[in-house]
């Protein structure tokens, strides 16, 4: 007897289905999976007869083969234990092939029969409803997830009983609810907690209106790390299509459902992160941290500590907005467009410029010490940010407190407002992302900022990216201030964000 059951999997982030056919026929009892398997789907022959005799039925004592089609893919992962399962059934005629026909059907099965939760659900939802397949059955613990789909009928069966029992008409689940979005309200980080850094907060505005990477440098407790943990508290909140980009690459990493209309993802890899876990990658490549913050905020502490070869791997993202990962088994695209904010110390023993404490490092050991940071990659940082120690005068300052967050919040909201409108549908996302065409459109200069601007250049020995970026942020801080022409005053500011930039070897000239 022959049977056929519709699943679908994962490819990178994307999914596809996949049909499940399996074939009972006389013989030796044998188990036999064929489709290019891995480890874990070959592997759920015995979970799967555990399964069904654990779960009241007869398994039959025949040989068994399993076909995953297309057979030319590599199937991995351990959702097609339910379909398979139900294959076998149904090839006995304990399922009614009729209602298989319309479904799609994934899950991890326990050895008791139990449904257990698998990755990726979400993309597999999308490939389902794209294909036209009304009905996804799956494990009860993924159906609030699935439910993010709309026009798609989820099935939340938490076991295998279950699935049969809503196969045969004998079960019918209630209706499954997305997960209730949350505010930007939930979290206890404010900046009204951070004293004095007004210029830093002012840098992290900006940076925030425009979607610009930051770079910030201080001494130990100056406040770096407290700032940047509240910088994802300023961004607007994911709209619905940001949230189902996001919540793909996080589904398929195998993480716990964020707020799916609440804070953009905050990322922060320790140092000692390799370049592949920080990329993405791996033998059959899988997202890394820099797509995990797609949408939201990639947070990199103490960045000269880490090693050399993953910060160099940064540059596609940071200019490209995505990954390319190619390996044998094919060459895949991942998302990854964030914020990036960097915290550095301004030498190794972390005390330069210190108003009360000596620095012990040699003038090379600070010149090999900030190297580190190449400057292509320095390039690619529009606002570098010097974060003072604090005096005990201004940690015991008992005035009212800063700026709240909510208020910061709204003005960077009202900038993005602005940028929204100008570049209408399908432009632009913020003004970090503007391309000639929009820079050429939207910041016109007049001759005191050209003058201003093209000083700058010459001075600093800044590239053209560099000029492009600082044109990027000026245009922000106009949009900040509501103005609609970007002014002499914009660009001043913009150009006080590139201190850390090297300064020229040689006299150069430039035209702009």
């Amino acid at each position: 007897m022959l049977a056929r059951v519709q699943s679908a999997a994962v490819a990178g982030i994307d999914g596809f289905l996949v049909q499940v056919e399996v074939d009972l026929s006389p013989g030796l009892p044998v188990f036999s999976t064929v489709g290019l398997p891995d480890a874990a789907v070959r592997e759920s022959k015995d979970r799967v007869v555990a399964a069904v005799r654990n779960s009241g039925f007869d398994f039959p004592v025949r040989r068994v083969t399993v076909n995953l089609s297309p057979a030319d893919v590599r199937k991995e992962g351990t959702a097609f234990d339910l379909p398979i399962a139900l294959g076998v059934l149904a090839a006995e005629e304990r399922v009614p092939a009729p209602a298989l026909a319309t479904a799609v059907v994934v899950g991890e099965l326990a050895l008791d029969g139990r449904l257990r939760p698998v990755r990726g659900v979400l993309p597999l939802a999308l490939a389902v409803k794209k294909a036209g397949m009304g009905v996804l059955i799956l494990p009860a613990g993924n159906a609030a997830e699935a439910a993010l789909v709309d026009g798609l009928t989820v099935v939340p069966a938490a076991s295998l009983g279950e699935a049969v029992a809503y196969l045969r008409g004998e079960w019918s689940p209630e209706p499954v609810a997305p997960p209730a979005p949350a505010t930007l309200d939930d979290t206890n980080t404010d900046f009204a907690d951070v004293r004095g850094q007004m210029f830093a907060k002012r840098a992290l505005e900006v940076a925030a209106a425009g979607g610009h990477n930051v770079l910030m440098m201080g001494p130990p407790g100056a406040g770096k790390t407290m700032l940047a943990r509240r910088f994802a508290d300023l961004l607007p909140p994911l709209s619905f299509e940001e949230a189902l980009e996001t919540r793909k690459i996080h589904s398929v990493a195998g993480l716990g459902p964020p707020a799916v209309l609440g804070r953009r993802p905050f990322r922060a890899p320790h140092h000692t992160i390799s370049n592949i876990a920080l990329i993405g990658g791996g033998s059959y490549p899988r997202p890394g941290e820099v797509s995990l913050a797609h949408n939201g905020v990639l947070f990199l502490d103490e960045l000269p500590e880490f090693d050399r070869a993953a910060l160099e791997v940064l540059r596609q993202p940071l200019e490209e907005g995505f990954v390319n990962v190619s390996r044998a088994a094919g060459s895949l695209t991942f998302p990854a467009r964030f914020v990036l904010v960097a915290a550095m110390n301004p030498c190794p023993c972390g005390y330069a410029g210190h108003p009360e404490r000596a620095c012990a490092c040699s003038p090379l050991a600070v010149q090999k010490y900030r190297a580190k940071i190449s400057g292509p990659l320095l390039d690619r940082i529009d606002l570098h940010v010097d974060v003072p120690a604090l005096r005990v005068t201004e940690l015991a300052d008992e005035s009212p407190p800063a700026e709240p967050s909510a208020l910061l919040r709204a003005r960077v909201a009202a900038a993005r407002a602005l940028q929204a409108e100008r570049f209408g549908p399908g432009g632009p996302r913020n003004n970090a992302v503007m391309g000639p065409r929009e820079l050429k459109a939207f910041v016109r200069l007049g001759e005191g900022g050209r003058a201003l601007l093209k000083n700058a250049v010459v001075r600093l020995g800044l590239s053209a990216r560099s000029y492009d970026r600082i044109l990027k942020v000026a245009r922000t801080i106009a949009d900040l201030a509501g103005a609609r022409d970007v002014t002499e005053t914009h660009v001043a500011e913009a150009v006080g964000y590139r201190t850390l930039d090297r300064p020229p070897v040689n006299d150069r000239s430039i035209s702009i």
